[in-house]
C-alpha cells in the first residue's frame, strides 16, 4: 500500500468510535460496520478507539468522532427508545457539533422525532432528523441500492433492507440516497435513509461498510477533517475484495428490481417475456 502524498499516520489523532447499545441492537450483523472503519483506519495507520455505550450510560458524546447508532427488533427498540431520553441531549449536542453518525434502521428510526409500532405504544425520538416512522403491514425485505453524493463524488451503496417502517421526511430533509433497487424509506417516494449535516441514516444493512469502501472512507474522511480543521487525503487501499463484494450485492439488487420483497418471486433472467 502506498500513502497518498500529504496522509502520514503519524499526521492523524486517534479517531474516537461510540458504539451505541452494542449488546441490544446486534441481530442484523450491524457491529460490521465499526469493525470496518476500524480496519480502514488501521491499515492507514490512523488509530482508533471503540467505546461501547449502553443502557444507562451517559457519556459526553461531542468527545466522539464517529456514532454508530444501528438495527433492533421492536422489542429492543423498546428498550433504547427508553433508555434514549436520557441521551438525547449529548446525542443533539453530538450532532450539533459536527460528530458523525451512522444509524441503520432502528438508529434512523430512533434519530426521527417518533415510531409508531403496528402494535404498542409509540416510542420517541431524539428529534435529531426531521423524520417520522410508522409501522407498516408489509415487510421490506430484500437486497438495496441507492444512489449516494458525500464530498462531492456520487457512488452506489449496496445493502439488505429489512424492516416494515414507512418513514416520511420532513419537508427540508435531504435523503441519504435515491433507491435504484428496493424499498428504501416507504416503498413510494424513491427516497432513501436521510442526511442532516454529518448525520447519516440509513435502511441499509449488510452490513453496509464492508460491502461500500467507498461509504466508509467517506465516513473517515469527515471525521478526521472535523477533528483537523483542514482538508484530509486518504491513502488508497487495495479494495479487489470489497468492490468483488460489492458488485455481487449489487447484482443481487438489480434482479430483484421492481419487487416489494425478495419473498416474491424474482425475474431469473430466463426468458419469460417480462422485464426487471
Amino acid at each position: 500500500m502506498t500513502q497518498a502524498a500529504n496522509s502520514h499516520s503519524s499526521d492523524f489523532p486517534t479517531l474516537r468510535l461510540a458504539h451505541l447499545y452494542p449488546s441490544l441492537l446486534n441481530v442484523a450483523g450491524d457491529g460490521g460496520n465499526v469493525m470496518a472503519v476500524e480496519r480502514r483506519s488501521a491499515w492507514r495507520g490512523i488509530p482508533t478507539e471503540v467505546v461501547p455505550v449502553e443502557v444507562g450510560d451517559t457519556p459526553d458524546l461531542t468527545e466522539f468522532d464517529v456514532i454508530f447508532f444501528q438495527g433492533g427488533q421492536d422489542v429492543e427498540m423498546a428498550v433504547a427508545a427508553s433508555d434514549l431520553e436520557q441521551k438525547t441531549p449529548a446525542l443533539q449536542a453530538a450532532a450539533e457539533a459536527g460528530v458523525v453518525f451512522l444509524a441503520v434502521c432502528a438508529g434512523l428510526q430512533l434519530l426521527g422525532h417518533r415510531y409508531i409500532p403496528s402494535a404498542g405504544p409509540v416510542m420517541k425520538g431524539a428529534g435529531i432528523l426531521d423524520l417520522e416512522t410508522r409501522g407498516g403491514s408489509q415487510r421490506f425485505m430484500q437486497h438495496a441500492a441507492c444512489q449516494v453524493t458525500l464530498g462531492g463524488q456520487t457512488q452506489t451503496v449496496v445493502g439488505f433492507e429489512n424492516h416494515s417502517g414507512l418513514t416520511k421526511l420532513g419537508a427540508n430533509l435531504r435523503p441519504f440516497g435515491l433507491v435504484v433497487a428496493g424499498a428504501g424509506n416507504n416503498g413510494e417516494d424513491g427516497t432513501e435513509g436521510a442526511v442532516q449535516n454529518n448525520v447519516l441514516a440509513t435502511y441499509m444493512h449488510g452490513p453496509v461498510l464492508p460491502k461500500n469502501p467507498w461509504l466508509t472512507d467517506q465516513i473517515i474522511r469527515i471525521a478526521l477533517e472535523r477533528r483537523i480543521g483542514g482538508p484530509v487525503e486518504l491513502a488508497p487501499l487495495d479494495d479487489a475484495f470489497e468492490q468483488n463484494a460489492h458488485e455481487v450485492a449489487l447484482a443481487k439488487a438489480l434482479l430483484n428490481r421492481g419487487k416489494r420483497t425478495a419473498l416474491e418471486p424474482a425475474n431469473l433472467g430466463r426468458s419469460t417475456g417480462q422485464t426487471i
